[in-house]
C-alpha cells in the first residue's frame, strides 16, 4: 500500500464554518498535520475548537495557534512549515466593510499579504487556496433581470464563469477582489501554486448565520427559534447553494491536481440546479420545519446582485469535480445539526447589531 505524502496543513481561519469543517475533514480522512490558525472573534469559533480537539483525540496531529493575520511576524511563524495553506481568515461582511472599511481592508488585503509574502519567504512552495467570493463581479446590473412570482430571471444569461468582468462594489468587494488579485498574481509572478475560489452561498452544518453572513442558515434557525429576519428588497433575488461537504470536495479535487488547477481561479457554486430565490428558500423552510418565517421588508441593499447563478465548468473540465447535495438535503442536514445543538446555537446568535467579524469562513451577504 502506498504511504499518503507527509502534508504538514495550515488553516487560516480554521475555527470558522469553512475551516473547522475542513480541519475536521482532514483529521477523519487523512494522516495530514493539521495546524489552526483563528483569532477566535467570531461566535461560536471556540466551540468549534473544542469540536476539532475531540475529533482529534489523542494522535497529535492538531495544532492550534491564537493569533490574527494582520501580525506579520506571527503569519510567518506558523507558515514556514506548511505544505498546504488555505486561507479563511477575512472580514466577511459588506456591512461592517462599509461601517469600517480600513479594518476591512487591512484584514483581507494586509492580511492576505502577508501570507503571500510568507509563503513566498519560505521556500517551500506550499499549495495554497483563497476563497473569494462572488461580489468581485459587482452588482451584474447590465443584466435585465425579469421578475416571475417567485425569482428573477435573466432571458438569454447562461449561468457566471471566470469570464465575467471584475466589477468591484462596495469597500468589501474591493478588499476581496484585491487579495483574489494578489493570489492568482503570486501565482504568475513568482510560481506559488496558489488556487482561488469565487464562491457563491455555501451552507451546512457548523454554519451558525446571521443577517450579513451565512442567510441559509440565518433563515433556517430563524424559523426553528420564532425568530422574525428582514429580506431586503422584494425577495426574488437568486443564489446557488452548494452544501460544504461537496466545498470540501471541490478542495481536495484542486490539491490533489495542483499541476493543472495550479494559478487558476474557479467559480464555484451549486450551480442552476441549486439555485433558488429568497421567497422559494422562505417556502421550502417552512414546509421542511412546519414553522412560519415572520419578515419584515426593508429596501434592496446597494450593490446586491438580483441574480447570480454559478458556472463550475472550469472546476469540472479540469478535475471532474460536480456537487452532489442539493438545496433540500442541505437544509435537513442542517435542520438535523440544529437539533442537536440548540442550545449552543441560541448562545451564539445573539439579536444585536453586526459587530466587526475578522477570522472563519469568507461568505459575505449573498442575497
Amino acid at each position: 500500500m502506498k504511504k499518503e505524502k507527509f502534508r504538514s496543513v495550515l488553516i487560516l481561519g480554521g475555527a470558522g464554518f469553512i475551516g473547522s469543517n475542513w480541519a475536521r475533514r482532514l483529521l477523519e480522512t487523512t494522516e495530514a498535520k493539521v495546524h489552526v490558525f483563528d483569532n477566535l472573534s467570531r461566535p461560536g469559533s471556540r466551540h468549534n475548537l473544542e469540536f476539532l480537539q475531540k475529533v482529534a483525540g489523542k494522535s497529535g496531529r492538531l495544532q492550534i495557534t491564537i493569533g490574527d493575520v494582520r501580525e506579520q511576524s506571527k503569519v510567518a511563524k506558523v507558515v514556514r512549515h506548511a505544505t498546504e495553506i488555505y486561507h479563511f481568515a477575512a472580514q466577511v461582511a459588506v456591512t461592517t466593510a462599509i461601517a469600517d472599511p480600513r479594518t476591512d481592508f487591512d484584514v483581507n488585503v494586509g492580511g492576505t499579504f502577508n501570507v503571500l509574502e510568507s509563503a513566498r519567504q519560505s521556500g517551500n512552495r506550499p499549495f495554497l487556496l483563497f476563497t473569494s467570493t462572488n461580489k468581485v463581479y459587482g452588482d451584474l446590473a447590465s443584466r435585465n433581470a425579469v421578475a416571475t412570482p417567485t425569482r428573477y430571471f435573466v432571458p438569454g444569461k447562461t449561468p457566471t464563469d471566470e469570464s465575467q468582468p471584475l466589477d468591484f462594489h462596495s469597500p468589501y468587494g474591493c478588499s476581496k477582489g484585491a487579495a483574489d488579485q494578489y493570489f492568482h498574481d503570486y501565482a504568475r509572478i513568482y510560481g506559488l501554486p496558489t488556487a482561488v475560489f469565487r464562491m457563491s452561498c455555501i451552507a451546512g452544518p457548523r454554519q451558525f448565520g446571521n443577517e450579513d453572513q451565512g442567510w441559509v442558515a440565518h433563515f433556517l434557525y430563524s424559523a426553528m427559534t420564532k425568530t422574525p429576519v428582514t429580506v431586503y428588497g422584494s425577495g426574488l433575488q437568486v443564489r446557488d447553494v452548494l452544501y460544504v461537504e461537496d466545498l470540501l470536495r471541490a478542495f481536495e479535487a484542486v490539491q490533489q491536481n495542483q499541476e493543472t488547477t495550479g494559478g487558476e481561479i474557479f467559480n464555484v457554486g451549486g450551480g442552476e440546479d441549486n439555485s433558488v430565490s429568497i421567497v422559494e428558500l422562505i417556502k421550502q423552510i417552512e414546509e421542511l420545519t412546519g414553522e412560519r418565517i415572520e419578515f419584515e421588508r426593508d429596501r434592496l441593499r446597494a450593490g446586491d446582485q438580483l441574480v447570480y447563478i454559478t458556472d463550475f465548468s472550469k472546476l469540472n473540465r479540469l478535475t471532474g469535480w460536480k456537487p452532489e447535495v442539493n438545496v433540500r438535503s442541505t437544509l435537513e442536514n442542517m435542520l438535523g445539526w440544529f437539533k442537536k445543538n440548540r442550545e449552543l446555537i441560541a448562545s451564539v446568535r445573539p439579536v444585536e447589531p453586526a459587530t466587526l467579524k475578522i477570522a472563519g469562513t469568507e461568505m459575505g451577504r449573498t442575497a
